[in-house]
This record gives structure tokens, sequence and C-alpha cells, in this order.
């Protein structure tokens, strides 16, 4: 027996296929809707088709971006050309803009290699990296992949591609959370932090 209208069935189903959405959320979603007023409603289809139907990458750094030309970032005047930071996904370049310590440009991979998921190299946006450096100017690529597996085996990767370019490669530094005791950290991260002190 169908408890619900097939149309909110639909509805329930996409916002199940979200990232992190199970089906009783979904329903609530869907619920909330169906709740609101039309013209929220069309203003909440018609930002997701733009959206879809607006952004794509950055032709410079593969970070998205509004239209066909490069990205706020790479067309400032005021970053630093000379050093570029490679992450996995548009998602950390947010988190490194939020630090607001960075000021150089960006190269956004879109994943990492992972054999177990069948992402290898020729699946990331690696060849745009190596044109990017091949065309001079950079003295330093900066790798800010994940420190898990994938990450630091895509790390690893790219500085030996980019060894015969002549630039600096460098990793970000891994330790201990700042408000956190010293009791409570796991070997590895403290071998990091001791690995990669600096002078005070």
């Amino acid at each position: 027996m169908q408890y619900f209208p097939p149309a909110l069935e639909r509805l329930t189903e996409q916002f199940a296929r979200l990232p992190g959405i199970g089906h009783k959320s979904a329903q609530r979603l869907a619920f909330f809707i169906l709740s609101q007023p039309s013209e929220a409603v069309d203003a909440f289809a018609s930002a997701l088709t733009d959206a879809k139907r607006l952004i794509s990458l950055c032709p410079v750094c593969q970070n998205l971006t509004e239209g066909e030309g490069p990205c706020a970032i790479c067309s400032s005047p005021k970053r630093d050309k000379s050093t570029i930071c490679v992450v996995a996904s548009p998602k950390d370049v947010v988190a490194i803009e939020r630090a607001r310590e960075y000021e150089g440009l960006y190269h956004v991979l879109h994943g990492v290699i992972s054999p177990m998921n069948h992402v290898g190299p020729d699946d990331l946006r690696i060849k745009e990296l190596l044109a990017r450096v091949s065309e001079g100017g950079v003295e330093e690529v900066i790798m800010a992949t994940n420190p898990d597996t994938e990450g630091e085996a895509t790390a690893m990767y790219l500085s030996r591609l980019l060894k015969p370019f002549q630039v600096k490669v460098t990793r970000l530094a891994y330790g201990i959370p700042v408000g956190s005791n010293l009791e409570y950290t796991d070997d590895a991260t403290l071998m990091r932090a001791l690995e990669g002190r600096r002078e005070m």
C-alpha cells in the first residue's frame, strides 16, 4: 500500500541520493519543501539549476568558478603567482582561505590516487598542474592533500613528477591540534609534530 503520492516519493528519493542523507532525513526535507510557499520552492529549484548551468571549472586552477574565465583567486593581482597550493577538492580551498594566511594560487586535483576506488593519476587534474609549472614563474608547490594513505601517495607521486622542473616542493606540516593534550595524542601525530618543529 502506498502511503504518499508518487510525486512526494520521487522527491524523497532524490533527497536520499544526497551524501549523508538517509531515508528519514530525505522524507523530512521533502515535507519541508511541501510546507514552503511556491515562491520559496521556485527560488530553491532555480538556485539548483543555475548552479549546475553556470558553475564550471577555472581553466587555470581547476577550482569552481562562474562563467568561462579564470576564478576570482587566479585573476586577483594581489595573489602571489610564484606559489601553488595543491589540494584534492574545492572544499579544501575554502578551508585554507578561511585561515587568511595563504596568499598564493591553488590547483585542485578533484580527487586523490586511490587504487581501491579505481582512481588513477589519469583521473586527476595532474596534466594541468604540470602545464602550469612548465610555463615558468612558479617557485614553490605546496602539497596540501590529506594526511591519509591516498593523500600521502598522491603527494609523493606529484613530487616525483615535479622534480625535473626545479621547483621547491613542500608538504603541509602536521602536528598537535591547538587546545589538545599531549597525553591523548597518537604516536603518528606526535612523530609528525616533532619532525615539523621550528625555531621560536
